[in-house]
């Protein structure tokens, strides 16, 4: 008599002596080298930038291999800033939706890994029978018709993996694992990055408010002195007219902008994870933010390792790769061993007592598919140009990011010397609005000079505004286009713990 658990023994030295001798078929991955450039541009990064005399046209260096700090946007010094990605990671729905995907993908992991063991099944089947007494050559006719039967019985069957397709089918499970441990840092780079655009536009257009209400003062101002020297016959009644409408016309600048401080102040209640009606207490204004100085410019061999997009393109390119070692394993010989060991009896009390009453079976198959209309190739085939596909979107993610780094490098040399410039322009229209504006007084000017001289000031006042906003929105843009230093954050477990290199 062979029980369950001799059988057990005897599939697990079949399985075993199988696994042994048998290979994975289909390609190994092999992980894409880095780009072979040196830098960003063709032509050399400036060590630093240039300087304007006003908050936030500090000088910015350009700093080779210097690393990013887990939490960038401290770098800001900008509590309320802190405080508000503090509570997006604390409430925004969307990081723990990737968080969830990833335990959704490691538990798939799990389940597939289960194909590497026997299945052993226990089962008991009680019954109760009659017998057709009434029929002839029946050999129970002449006993009793009513009987009863016990049936406990072990079932284990196993698929010895012979050819790797359970393993490349596993090995992709965790490339996919992978994929979607990278898209959580994508959503945390993507969050943190996003509340802080957030925030430097809701102080960029409490700049321009500030400018804009600025220009009124100084418009209305304008109209008093006219007003009064109309009163004198001093001007005539269209020159009033004309400075009225201009005043009119900047006021109407007003309400688009605050329209768009309410649509940003919405933005930012979203995405720390509250209702519009639960907006925060902390508000935000340029002077209270500090430019960075230090900004870190990674070596190009090193982005794509930071990069979680592309950490990402590159999971789901192992993905496709293990699926061609499937679908080519789905074309070779199928095995498979089951056993089967039980006993039956008339009574439970004579299950395991009773000479006579065991049973047991231990069988084999192999199959091979001979004729399937060219199903398993053309699976084969679609294996094959997904991973072609996958290829191809690797390729285009490591191109955007080196994009990235260098749209963010330009502009931040670009903004430094539009803010020069554009401060020198505010100053030189300021000086130019004062001297029409004591002419006006006097009555040494005509209202043609004093309405030039405030709209010259009115551009160049808004875009000195724009501007400084500018150096702060491309400072943060450099920091996410460089991966956002998720490596150093201290939440952040070490690779080894979460991703594990499948060796076929």
């Amino acid at each position: 008599m062979i029980g369950a658990g001799c059988l057990l023994r005897i599939i697990a030295f079949a399985a075993t002596a199988l696994l042994l001798s048998a290979c994975a078929v289909g390609p190994d991955f092999e992980r894409p080298a880095a780009p072979e450039v040196e830098g960003y541009a063709r032509e050399l990064l400036p060590a630093e930038t240039a300087k304007a005399d006003i908050a936030g046209g500090e000088t910015q260096r350009f700093v080779q291999g210097l690393d990013i700090p887990g939490q960038w946007w401290a770098l800001f010094h900008s509590e309320a800033l802190n405080s508000m990605i503090e509570q997006a990671l604390r409430n925004n729905p969307t990081l723990p939706a990737a968080q969830a995907a990833l335990g959704q993908a490691w538990e798939n992991v799990y389940a597939a890994q289960g194909a590497f063991f026997p299945t052993v099944v226990a089962s008991y089947s009680p019954s109760r029978n009659k017998t057709a007494t009434g029929v002839v050559f029946t050999a129970a006719s002449s006993g009793p018709p009513f009987f009863t039967l016990h049936t406990p019985q072990v079932v284990v069957s196993y698929v010895p993996d012979v050819f790797g397709g359970t393993r490349r089918q596993v090995e992709s499970l965790m490339a996919t694992a992978e994929f979607q441990r990278y898209q959580v840092e994508a959503t945390y780079l993507t969050l943190t990055s996003n509340v802080v655009a957030a925030a430097v536009q809701e102080a960029s257009l409490r700049g321009q408010i500030a400018a804009t209400e600025e220009i009124i003062k100084i418009e209305t101002e304008s109209l008093s002195i006219l007003r009064k020297q109309l009163e004198l016959g001093q001007v005539a009644g269209a020159d009033v007219a004309a400075v009225e409408a201009t005043l009119a016309q900047a006021e109407a600048t007003l309400p688009p902008l605050q329209k768009q401080l309410a649509v940003q102040r919405d933005l930012l209640t979203a995405l720390i994870g509250r209702l519009p009606s639960q907006e925060p207490a902390e508000k935000f204004d340029l002077t209270a933010l500090q430019l960075p100085q230090d900004l870190p410019v990674s070596l190009p061999s090193k982005l794509v390792d930071q990069r979680p997009d592309i950490q990402s393109a590159q999971a789901q390119l192992h993905a496709a790769s293990a699926l061609i070692g499937v679908a080519i394993a789905a074309q070779l010989p199928q095995f498979t061993l089951t056993a089967n060991a039980g006993t039956t009896a008339n009574q439970i009390g004579q299950l395991f007592i009773t000479p006579g009453t065991a049973f047991w079976t231990v069988a084999g198959n192999v199959a091979q598919t001979i004729f399937d209309a060219g199903t398993l190739l053309h699976k084969k085939r679609a294996a094959d140009a997904a991973f072609d596909e996958a290829a191809a979107m690797y390729r285009s993610t490591v191109i955007t990011a080196f994009q990235n780094v260098a749209d963010a490098l330009h502009a931040l040399k670009s903004d430094a010397d539009t803010l020069k410039a554009a401060y020198a322009a505010e100053r030189a229209a300021f000086k130019s609005l004062e001297i029409v504006h004591r002419q006006l007084q006097l009555g040494a000017v005509t209202y043609l000079a004093l309405l030039t001289a405030e709209n010259t000031y009115q551009t160049a006042l808004i875009a000195l505004v724009q501007a400084r906003a500018a150096r702060y929105a491309d400072t943060a843009a450099l920091f996410q286009a460089l991966g956002g230093g998720w490596w150093n954050r201290a939440d952040v477990a070490p690779r080894k713990e979460w991703a594990v290199e499948f060796v076929p």
